[in-house]
């Protein structure tokens, strides 16, 4: 069965964005990003929120001719992975959809069934912190995959989004990525009070 994944960076006091939005304090090193692609290259489907998918449409046309943005070998890779990767939007605004994309036909617990009886093997994304509140709301997620950068943002878009219900983790990996960054991977243990 396909898992459930939601995947972000975040800063250690716990947030994906600042107060002002921005999340520039959390680029990635060689290594990090060598993790962030191989996620990448073990998903089935990635399903999102209308903003981190306007934000990643970037790698839609980065690198390609006309776009005015060269990418070294790491960058390509990883762009030419997510323009291949199936892509569900959920989003009640108007937007404009590019590459491999198409936007919810359902609520988040159908389309993750939908995904989950298609053909193929990998992982599920969930991307963005309102949409994977929802889904941890619902009881969907199976895995958390945290980038913990060393820096204090002082609020903004918190990764965990305050509600959700209580959930055991069990920790199944933790690493040092660029020499500063922690990753931790916990999968979500079903027996929620």
């Amino acid at each position: 069965m396909k898992r459930v994944t939601y995947s972000m960076s975040m800063s250690l006091d716990g947030y994906i964005k600042g107060p002002d939005g921005s999340f520039d304090w959390g680029r990635p090193g060689a290594e990090t990003f060598a993790v962030a692609t191989d996620e990448v290259r073990g998903l089935h489907t990635h399903l999102m929120g209308r903003n981190l998918y306007e934000t990643m449409t970037y790698w839609e046309t980065a690198g390609t001719p006309g776009s005015g943005v060269e990418l070294d070998a790491a960058e390509d890779e990883f762009a030419t992975l997510w323009k291949a990767l199936p892509k569900v939007v959920f989003t009640s605004t108007p937007v404009e959809l590019v590459g491999n994309t198409r936007l919810a036909l359902a609520d988040l617990a159908a389309e993750i069934e939908r995904v989950r009886r298609e053909p193929g093997e990998g992982d599920i994304a969930i991307g963005g912190a309102a949409l994977a509140a929802a889904a941890a709301d619902a009881g969907l997620i199976d895995e958390y995959r945290i980038r913990v950068f060393p820096v204090l943002v002082g609020g903004g878009t918190p990764f965990f989004a305050r509600g959700e219900r209580f959930a055991e983790l069990d920790l199944r990996e933790q690493r040092t990525l660029d020499g500063e960054i922690a990753y931790l991977r916990y999968a979500v243990i079903r027996a929620a009070r």
